[in-house]
């Protein structure tokens, strides 16, 4: 495996994500986006990046805050998050400026391209394929589900939704409006929820039940089987570049 600091732009801001990728692989490979929690990247987004280059993905952990910056408290998480929320043409922006460089590398096979995010970052996936972007999968785990302020667009990508049931932040109503969004604008999703799982259920450090913020190892296993599979067979089904 080899790692690196990757560096992009988007015409106005600059980022640094992370890359990962086997480069004893001759032939382009697919690739998938992660985007973070609402902290920014961190260790957590890049094993996962790394897990997912074991099995033969290119993996993009990215950056959307900018300058590859990272929360040092929750109160800046907070702070930093409010910002991409007051405006999701940003974030929006700055996810497709992470699908562009990701599509120019010559490691990548450009027909076979997909994105993964965990919380805001589950947003911040759903936002990019409702721009219409050539994306051929996006998995929000424990995502966000609220519409942004702009239009959908017919979704090239397939959709799955990783989902705890008892999520606060995405209750059963933010499950069914998402749902019916998908169903206008998106050919093939599906919801797979999680009973008696929290938001953050992935997280090791999720440790407050009280607030529903919950780490689950067997949700997490199990929305790892799910995706895994899921990127395995939506890229089968999709033209190599």
């Amino acid at each position: 495996m080899k790692s690196e600091a990757f560096h992009y732009g988007d015409g106005i801001d600059q980022f640094v994500g992370h890359l990962v990728w086997d480069d004893s692989r001759e032939e382009p490979a697919p690739c998938v986006l992660i985007a973070p929690a609402f902290g920014g990247l961190s260790d957590f987004e890049r094993a996962r990046a790394e897990d997912l280059a074991k099995l033969g993905y290119v993996a993009l952990a990215v950056d959307y805050y900018g300058d590859g910056k990272r929360a040092a408290s929750p109160e800046e998480a907070q702070r930093l998050m409010a910002g991409l929320q007051a405006d999701r043409t940003v974030l929006a922006r700055r996810m497709g400026a992470a699908l562009e460089a990701a599509r120019a590398l010559p490691q990548v096979d450009e027909g076979r391209i997909g994105a993964m995010g965990y919380c805001l970052g589950g947003k911040a996936v759903l936002d990019l394929a409702r721009t219409g972007a050539d994306l051929r999968a996006c998995v929000p785990l424990h995502g966000v589900y609220d519409r942004p302020n702009f239009e959908t667009q017919t979704m090239c990508a397939a959709v799955l939704v990783l989902h705890g049931w008892d999520d606060p932040l995405a209750p059963p109503s933010a499950l069914e409006a998402l749902a019916a969004e998908l169903n206008e604008h998106c050919a093939d999703w599906q919801v797979l929820g999680f009973g008696h799982t929290g938001h953050a259920f992935t997280n090791p450090n999720a440790k407050d039940s009280a607030s529903g913020m919950i780490y689950s190892a067997t949700a997490s296993s199990r929305a790892w089987t799910a995706l895994t599979g899921f990127l395995a067979e939506t890229f089968e089904g999709a033209a190599s570049a």
